[in-house]
């Protein structure tokens, strides 16, 4: 009997944190291990990642890490994976080359893990189940999508994809792979569905050539270009089209944005040395004002946007942005960048810039659209489809594009992060045991996770502020030694509130009298005394809720 289970340990439901997990016959196959970045009411949270306890329960079962593409939303939790599991790690030589710089940047010795460079040429036998490779189509170079060959037929992981045929050779999807995957009986389909409500095919970038082609031949001084380091294709078309122009190339941030660098290096990313020009920081002789240059300001989610900034304030060290510049935008706001990209456009425009905002219907996306999932579908013609990468109403939108097709609202599989769908024999079957996951909250190098606690403790500062209560107590004579010191940090302003301090000073003596009175000074009823106290009186005053934070010091007089 062959047994196979498929579900999510992230990815589901929610926009980033992408790993999914097939269970083949007592042997984990582990596709992608990525992060999602938090939203503005995780203070201090600097990204999310998957729950990985019940791989470390069943860590023996391991075959595999399997990567698709190098963007942090499928590789970023790979770092903290394998410090915590030691595992063969899978993927296309530049994807590696990105995980392994990460790796090092967070101090993990690579050489103590196993790395497997794959392509479309290579099949990769786990006894009875085989893996194949095909290359496809996305904004990264030599992103690839998974056919797990099983007993009972062919597991297909699609991940971020398009058919856009107007791509170079590193980037063009594999037809010819993906038809022999289709000759074979094809058992399910994992397919990414972000895009699988919008209408139509994603289209191609003929009309962003046309615009940016436009825009630096009418451009009489520098051009300054914003990208998302992350998107190599659309920078590589930056570059092109500026070299058609005959303009020189100089990249703000191409050895602090690893990714850019390393592609470079490894000649994923094109730049004749001749066209490159490096900047030196600005001074009395050097502004920098190269009138026939292209510069390129790229960087992660909020970066360019950051940069921008520092450059019309006259803040940054290698560009002043002056009236002659022409700025284009080619970074449209992601999800937890809106403020500042909005603030960004409101200080570009204060400043008089001339500024040329590449809108969303120009950019072409990176993600399959309604006609290019049916075109994948029609292809492979799976016996079950499993929408994957997405949230909820992406993964309705395409189980909506499946019934279009034919398919029984049965035959497509709506899951949840750690429910399973599970086959047996190539038939669907009930699986009622929930697999445990959830949100592990990544708070800089810290090891830990976040907990809830802080996290609260954090919106509490964030909305109404600290007290700090500072006093001196002779604990063997029972005496306060003098008066203690109030200090407010974001709660309220002291000099215009000094009957409510005198009020905080009488609910601090009461409380001390009442624990005076006993034979031995408790430390720590002592504190919550306070702190209980305190609070209920600038509740009461107020109806704010600050963080009471008593610090009490035992000395002794003289």
């Amino acid at each position: 009997m062959s047994t196979i289970k498929i579900f999510a340990l992230g990815g589901l439901g929610e926009n980033g944190k992408n790993m999914y997990i097939c269970d083949i016959d007592n042997k984990i196959f582990i596709l992608d291990a990525g992060l999602k970045y938090p939203s503005v009411e995780m203070f201090g949270v600097d990204s999310i990642i998957p729950d990985f306890t019940y791989l470390e329960e069943n860590k023996n079962r391991i075959a595999g890490l399997f990567l698709s593409h190098g963007h942090e939303d499928h590789i970023g939790a790979v770092p903290r994976l394998l410090k915590t599991i030691k595992m063969p790690v899978y993927g296309s030589n530049f994807t590696l080359a990105v995980l392994k710089d990460s790796l090092e940047d967070q101090g993990i010795d690579i050489s103590e893990h196993k790395f497997f460079t794959v392509d479309s040429s290579k099949t990769m036998s786990f006894g009875e189940v085989k893996i194949d490779f095909y290359r496809a189509t996305h904004s990264i170079p030599e992103s690839l999508g998974f056919a797990i060959t099983t007993k009972d037929g062919v597991i297909v992981y699609a991940p971020d994809y398009t058919f856009d045929q107007n791509v170079n050779n590193m980037y063009k999807t594999e037809f010819s792979k993906l038809s022999g995957i289709a000759s074979k009986p094809v058992l399910a389909l994992l397919t990414e569905s972000l895009g699988a409500d919008r209408i139509g095919h994603t289209h191609n970038s003929g009309n962003l050539d046309y615009a940016l082609n436009q825009a630096m031949y009418n451009a009489e001084s520098r051009v300054i270009v914003t990208a998302f380091s992350t998107d190599l294709l659309r920078i590589q078309k930056i570059i092109d089209i500026s070299l058609k122009n005959k303009r020189k190339i100089a990249i703000i941030g191409r050895k602090t944005q690893r990714m850019i660098d390393i592609a470079v290096k490894t000649g994923y990313l094109e730049i004749p040395a001749e066209s490159l020009c490096n900047l030196k920081f600005i001074d009395d002789k050097n502004k920098n004002e190269l009138k026939d240059a292209v510069v390129l300001v790229a960087g992660d989610r909020h970066e360019p946007f950051y940069m921008l900034q520092r450059m019309v304030k006259k803040l940054d060290r290698l560009i002043h942005i002056n009236s002659d510049d022409t700025i284009i935008l080619m970074t449209p706001p992601i999800p937890g960048t809106e403020k500042i990209a909005a603030r960004t456009l409101d200080i570009l425009y204060r400043n008089d810039c001339n500024v040329l905002k590449i809108s969303k219907a120009i950019l072409p996306p990176s993600h399959a659209s309604s006609e290019d999932v049916k075109l994948m579908i029609n292809i492979l013609n799976p016996k079950y489809i499993v929408p994957v990468i997405g949230e909820y109403r992406h993964q309705f939108a395409l189980r909506d594009l499946s019934t279009q097709l034919g398919y029984d609202i049965n035959d497509v599989v709506m899951l949840d992060n750690g429910v399973v769908m599970q086959i047996q024999n190539g038939k669907l079957v009930p699986y009622k045991e929930l697999i445990p996951n959830g949100d592990f909250l990544v708070d800089g190098s810290l090891e830990n996770d976040v907990s809830d606690v802080v996290l609260r403790d954090r919106e509490m500062l964030s909305t109404d502020g600290v007290l700090l209560i500072i006093a001196n107590i002779d604990a063997r004579n029972r005496k306060v030694v003098s008066v203690p010191e109030i200090v407010s940090r974001g709660f309220v302003y002291m000099k215009e509130n000094e009957e409510l301090i005198e009020q905080v000073h009488e609910i601090f003596n009461e409380v001390t009298k009442k624990i005076f009175t006993n034979k031995y000074i408790d430390w720590r009823v002592y504190k919550e005394a306070v702190k209980d106290g305190i609070s209920k009186l600038l509740y009461k005053s107020t109806k704010r809720r600050p963080i009471i934070i008593p610090v009490l010091i035992d000395t002794q007089t003289k």
